[in-house]
């Protein structure tokens, strides 16, 4: 098939709108249920290109979580912790495949942000996998194939409507690709920078000591804000992004951003967060919104009088200041991606507050020696990766 019709465009006013393929040739895609729209087709081609990066790059399946043509969390099929699990909503007793983990990562990354989420997959689709998003909430999802059984648990998601494309795996784009803006044509080559441990050679501080699983996580980063709208930068650990900061015209913006959905991923697994006294017809995503709020101090103060009894059993004690600073001055080893040089050593001193020990970015900036001097001041490992990866 060459092209798929759809209902609208970005909006319900743009109209019409399809998909196409300009050579003639047939749309790499298959839709087996639903009908996917235009901003989930974005989506799709988008996280499929960084789900096989990731396995490429790594070697072990990948996952990623999109929300409007940006990551909310990328990860691979590493197994969880007991810890992960609970702050995951996952029992002790689910069976998950490496692929269900990748998924169960991606999707922890930023719970909230991931509401109603679209799903890329490196691999097929098993059950294990397929059950774990049978419970959430998602638009949709993208994989190179399905296992019978993991295909009939998805048809059956959001009264089978739910939106289920395969990709062809061995489909490659051409090498130059076009938009068009207020009816203009651009044109540019095709983005196909390899990312590898090998960008990250050039190490420019004084410590100098990168482990093996700080460049995978540094590999998570790069490829992570290689699908990420610009400016962006990526913390990660553990083979997955933990924090995601897109978008931002501002650089220092995109790490307090970024550094502030990290800490919020740390905190949720502190004693007090993981032991909150839920009501049990409380709903994944509600005890997500509240725990978020719990840690974050939002507009709700969920601990407040007449407020706690629409989310708990008993009245659970505030997670104080102190508390939060003592818990987070305990996490090191965090790994940060940008995808554009930093301008100033204010990034670096946010990183720090985020525990972040490795970095890497393309370098270039004038204070490049400011820099540098202030990951030398915290014992940081920096790599200059020479590679800009803005994405728009």
């Amino acid at each position: 098939m060459n092209e798929l019709a759809l209902k609208y465009g970005c909006n319900p006013n743009q109209k019409p709108s399809r998909i196409y393929m300009e050579d003639g040739s047939d749309l790499p895609v298959t839709v087996l249920n639903g009908k996917p729209g235009y901003i989930n087709f974005l989506d799709a081609l988008n996280s499929i290109q960084l789900v096989k990066e990731l396995k490429t790059a790594c070697g072990l399946p990948a996952a990623a979580s999109f929300k409007h043509v940006s990551p909310a969390g990328a990860a691979l099929g590493l197994p969880l912790t007991e810890v992960e699990r609970r702050m995951y909503h996952i029992a002790p007793e689910t069976e998950l495949s490496p692929l269900a983990c990748a998924y169960a990562r991606a999707r922890g990354a930023d719970r909230m942000s991931s509401f109603g989420d679209w799903i890329a997959l490196s691999d097929i689709c098993d059950v294990p996998t397929a059950k774990l998003i049978q419970h959430e909430v998602s638009d949709g999802i993208i994989a190179p194939g399905y296992e019978p059984e993991a295909l009939e648990i998805l048809r059956a998601k959001r009264k089978g409507s739910y939106n289920i494309v395969q990709v062809d795996p061995d489909y490659e784009p051409a090498a130059l690709e076009c938009k068009q803006v207020f009816g203009v044509t651009f044109e540019q080559g095709h983005n196909n920078c390899r990312i590898d441990e090998a960008l990250l050679e050039k190490l420019v501080t004084k410590t100098t000591d990168l482990p093996a699983s700080a460049k995978r996580d540094l590999l998570v980063a790069l490829i992570t804000l290689k699908y990420t709208q610009s400016n962006s930068v990526c913390y990660a650990v553990d083979g997955q992004a933990i924090g995601v900061g897109a978008g931002q015209q501002s650089r220092i913006h995109c790490t307090r951003l970024a550094g502030g959905k990290a800490d919020t991923w740390h905190l949720r697994q502190c004693d007090k967060v993981l032991n909150l006294p839920f009501l049990p017809q409380l709903g994944r995503a509600e005890r997500d919104n509240v725990i978020d709020g719990y840690i974050n101090k939002n507009e709700e103060d969920v601990c407040a009088e007449g407020i706690w009894q629409k989310y708990f059993q008993t009245r659970p004690e505030p997670l104080t200041a102190e508390e939060t600073a003592a818990y987070l001055a305990g996490i090191d080893g965090v790994a940060l991606g940008s995808d554009a040089f930093f301008p100033f050593s204010d990034n670096i001193e946010r990183a720090h507050r985020s525990g972040v020990r490795y970095i890497a970015q393309p370098g270039g900036s004038i204070r490049d020696d400011a820099v540098i001097d202030c990951c030398d001041k915290y014992g940081m490992v920096m790599a200059f990766t020479g590679l800009r990866l803005f994405h728009h």
